[in-house]
């Protein structure tokens, strides 16, 4: 009877007896699975919890799809053991989906041990490192990163292998009104009109330039020539006031007689000011007699 069972397995051909071990392994022995990869049932996985991306474009998803159907799973998927005979994906989600999408039963999976933070920040890693990700998507991770990882911006650009400064720009895009943010997101406008609009400080500012840079299709330089015309125009020369000559001539008396440097504006009327700046309670008291 042995004999009989033994040569039906052999009959089954190497494939089948390949899957038949995979299967034995995933189920009695965790430890000899964990460090390989291995061929699972795609329905004993499920989607990593902590994945930063919600968004998954159908016809790229169905390119993949196609590619999968052709030449099969080129690079294996990430899991993690969870319990007896289920999986937590790590990292591809992609490869995940498309495999679904044509109807496979399993893919090649790599498994390995993680907790929850681990998870969080390869699936965060991994997701920087997508080539089609918008520059608000890149920014939004390095955050989570630095939120909860509790990263330093010195430590997450070694983890992602980006310069500091590289990190550090794609983290000030988040100062940026969230308007603007989605038409980042959407493909309205660049890293670059981005990085230009930084330095606005004035949220409405920005917006009316972001119409600008929609309506008239402004290149980057464009748009740095508009945001510095700004900046000058709000800027010291719009504080420059005109001091009549006797006050300019009276000044250097002035600042002799109570031995300081005293600061005048005067408005378009003619009224003004004098400031006079002290630097200890003594040297208040000694302008204090001068005045009596």
């Amino acid at each position: 009877m042995a004999k009989a069972r033994k040569k039906q397995a052999l009959g089954r051909g190497l494939s089948a007896l390949l899957k038949e071990t995979n299967s034995v392994n995933t189920d009695k022995n965790t430890d000899s699975i964990i460090g390989n990869t291995i061929e699972l049932a795609l329905n004993s996985i499920e989607v990593n919890p902590f994945q930063p991306r919600t968004y998954f474009n159908k016809e790229t998803l169905q390119e993949l799809a196609n590619s999968i159907r052709e030449l099969g799973v080129i690079q294996p998927i990430t899991v993690r053991k969870t319990n007896r005979n289920k999986f937590q994906l790590v990292s591809g989600e992609r490869r995940f989906r498309a495999s679904k999408l044509i109807g496979n039963t399993t893919i090649p999976a790599y498994v390995r041990i993680a907790n929850d933070q681990e998870m969080l920040e390869m699936a965060l890693v991994e997701n920087i490192q997508r080539k089609n990700l918008d520059p608000i998507e890149i920014s939004l991770s390095y955050q989570r990163l630095i939120d909860e990882i509790k990263l330093t911006q010195d430590e997450l650009s070694v983890r992602v292998g980006k310069k500091r400064s590289t990190v550090t720009n794609y983290l000030r895009l988040l100062k940026l009104d969230p308007i603007i943010q989605t038409g980042m997101g959407d493909g309205f406008l660049s890293m670059g009109h981005g990085r230009a609009l930084i330095n606005i400080k004035n949220l409405d500012d920005q917006l009316i330039i972001y119409q600008k840079i929609i309506k008239n299709r402004l290149s980057v330089r464009q748009t740095e020539e508009m945001v510095k015309a700004l900046k000058n125009s709000k800027g010291p020369s719009q504080k420059k006031e005109h001091i009549p000559l006797h006050v300019k001539q009276s000044i250097p008396d002035i600042n002799t007689f109570l031995g300081t440097k005293v600061s005048i504006s005067i408005n378009s009327k003619g009224k003004g000011k004098i400031s006079i700046p002290f630097h200890s309670k003594e040297d208040f008291k000694r302008i204090q007699k001068l005045l009596k």
